[in-house]
């Protein structure tokens, strides 16, 4: 036996919610194949740019978001001697509707899907095999299930099902900003604003979020990066003290942390044979400028838009690449130009970062500030 559906998304974290939520609002049911029990990263905060925030309006959620975390009105970066190298405001480069916020993960996860049907999202089933092609796809699981669909979207992040067993290449690499990385919540130390550290061998960021707690980011960024927790304290040893003392409150308790290896994926395809990906499974990059979120959201609204602008489905995953490749394009070379400057001597790189720091902002989230276009209403 077999199920029917017309759409199956496999991952049930933001992407694969998005992707789901868009669907149903345009009348088109999908299946949500998640293979995790529980979200692991739910404790944890995510920092929405201005592109986040207005791609959620247009998933409906504009004014329910604003409900959660704390509004990001200003960016700060500093170097390790706590010294302000440049500042962003971000409320008046995004403008009110769009202002950047910082929110907890489970907030968000649970404002995509509320609304949906229970049933569409299903957890601990893991996909084995993938079968056929668009119009009719066979997806098999661990436990002997087959799901069959009109069309496959692998929203399952870096490390992709979908992707390995559909497409021939396209393996996570490490980023070029650092091989490692710990995220945590912390209590707030005193800081206002989205506020980054740096020096040669490490960085560390923190973000306000809500009930008194910061979101807090820490990579080691030297010549000879490690990847052990025990590595963190020391290479943070010449930060401020509201920034060790932050950092010494999650290592007070290694369950509070959580290890985020930097990984990017590249790819020349997102969509083969009725199968299509969206989100981190298409398109990772270093969280430099925090779009991950906000393009698997993008992604979801084209996706959704292609599919319910047409009966005949076999060029949507052209037309969504076509649709999305540029402004993807555009954040990886954006994120390659900063890891590149991350990599310039510290002297020189705080000498030049108040006046290409701005600039790089500028150019980096200006062509972003345009919505993208709904294909059906295009």
């Amino acid at each position: 036996m077999s199920e029917n559906h017309e759409v199956l998304i496999v991952g049930a974290g933001i992407s694969g919610l998005a992707l789901a939520r868009a669907l149903y609002r345009r009348g088109i049911s999908a299946l949500v194949l998640e293979q995790r029990e529980s979200d692991g990263d739910a404790g944890l905060a995510i920092n929405l740019p201005g592109n986040a925030i207005a791609a959620l309006a247009q998933l409906g959620l504009g004014d329910a978001i604003r409900s959660y975390g704390r509004p990001v009105e200003r960016r700060e970066y500093r170097s390790a001697r706590d010294n302000l190298l440049f500042a962003v405001d971000e409320k008046r480069f995004w403008g009110d509707e769009n202002t950047p916020r910082c929110v907890r993960r489970s907030d968000l996860v649970a404002l995509l899907a509320a609304d949906l049907p229970a049933e569409t999202v299903r957890r601990g089933v893991k996909i084995v095999a993938v079968e056929g092609g668009m119009g009719d796809i066979a997806v098999h699981t661990s436990d002997g299930a087959e799901f069959r669909c009109k069309v496959l979207m692998g929203a399952d992040g870096v490390h992709s099902a979908v992707r390995k067993l559909r497409f021939e290449s396209g393996f996570p690499a490490s980023a070029r900003l650092a091989s490692a990385s710990w995220r945590f919540m912390a209590p707030n130390p005193g800081v206002e604003a989205w506020t980054v550290w740096a020096h040669a061998d490490a960085m560390a960021l923190l973000i306000p979020v809500d009930h008194g707690e910061v979101y807090g980011w820490a990579a080691a960024t030297g010549q000879h990066q490690r990847s052990e927790l025990a590595d963190l304290r020391h290479v943070l040893r010449s930060f401020p003290d509201h920034v060790r003392a932050s950092v010494d409150w999650a290592l007070s308790d290694e369950a509070r942390m959580h290890y985020s290896p930097l990984e990017e994926v590249r790819l020349s395809r997102w969509s083969r044979d009725g199968a299509i990906l969206i989100g981190d499974a298409a398109h990772a990059t270093a969280p430099v400028w925090a779009q991950g979120a906000a393009l698997a959201m993008e992604d979801a609204i084209v996706l959704s838009g292609l599919l319910a602008s047409r009966s005949d489905w076999s060029s949507v995953g052209e037309d969504y690449e076509r649709l999305r490749r540029d402004r993807v394009e555009h954040v990886q070379t954006m994120t390659d130009r900063m890891a590149k400057a991350a990599r310039l001597p510290m002297l020189l790189r705080q000498r030049l970062m108040p006046f290409l720091g701005p600039r790089s902002y500028r150019a980096t989230f200006e062509p972003l500030k345009i919505p993208v276009a709904d294909p059906v209403n295009a």
